[in-house]
């Protein structure tokens, strides 16, 4: 799980690199958020693999599920808000 951890890791990152300067409007946002969201969440299923593998515990597991959600989450919001904004200011 660590090793393709890794992999994923690195094709996120470089899709974060090469989307940010590129973040202007909802739908562009969005998708460097999720690219950005993908690298933390390979990066966290690494360290949860590691803290499984140290403890024996699913503990790791389920804090980084806990945080992923409340990520994912904040994401959703800012990006549902940047686009209510865009269609209200398109609409007059």
């Amino acid at each position: 799980m660590g090793s393709i951890g890794l992999l994923a890791l690195a094709a996120n990152v470089a899709s974060v690199l090469i989307l940010m300067r590129f973040r202007s409007g909802a739908n562009v946002e969005s998708v460097w958020l999720c690219s950005r969201n993908d690298a933390i969440g390979n990066l966290a299923v690494v360290l949860a693999a590691t803290g499984v593998f140290a403890t024996g515990t699913a503990w790791p597991d389920l804090i980084v599920a806990a945080i992923m959600v409340s990520l994912f989450l904040y994401s959703a919001s800012r990006i549902m808000g940047q686009a209510i904004t865009e269609r209200a200011a398109a609409t007059g």
